[in-house]
């Protein structure tokens, strides 16, 4: 899936100690609209404030330039509680969406990801 929008996305990368910990890449998705394709900390690295200073970084990057930022995730007990304390409401679902464009199943804490949650804040 990365290889669909690598090229087209730009990627950031948040480093500690000279240690990458945490990346991210945006797309332009049109219509004033920037997305989160991809954002992944270490797992040691997890729960230290990365992916949300990740996320402060590229807003601040990109307030006055878009209108939204979009995020597309599992329903995931993680991610989803995640993104919404960084200021995510739930905007749309593309159902079956890991079921169509994954060749094996997609399990995160035990749960199967079957539709593709969108979150969506303003900048």
């Amino acid at each position: 899936m990365v290889d669909r929008y690598l090229e087209r996305g730009d990627m950031y990368v948040l480093e500690d100690g000279g240690r990458v910990v945490c990346i991210c890449v945006v797309t332009d998705e049109g219509d004033t609209t920037l997305e989160i394709k991809n954002l992944a900390v270490l797992p040691d690295a997890q729960r230290h404030g990365y992916g949300k200073r990740m996320i402060e970084y590229i807003k601040g990057i990109y307030a006055g330039k878009y209108k939204h930022l979009l995020v597309g995730t599992g329903d995931s007990p993680l991610t989803i509680p995640f993104y919404e304390k960084c200021g995510f409401v739930r905007s749309h679902i593309i159902p079956n969406f890991f079921i169509e464009n994954y060749d094996h199943p997609i399990v995160e804490c035990g749960v199967k990801l079957v539709d593709l949650i969108y979150l969506k804040q303003k900048l």
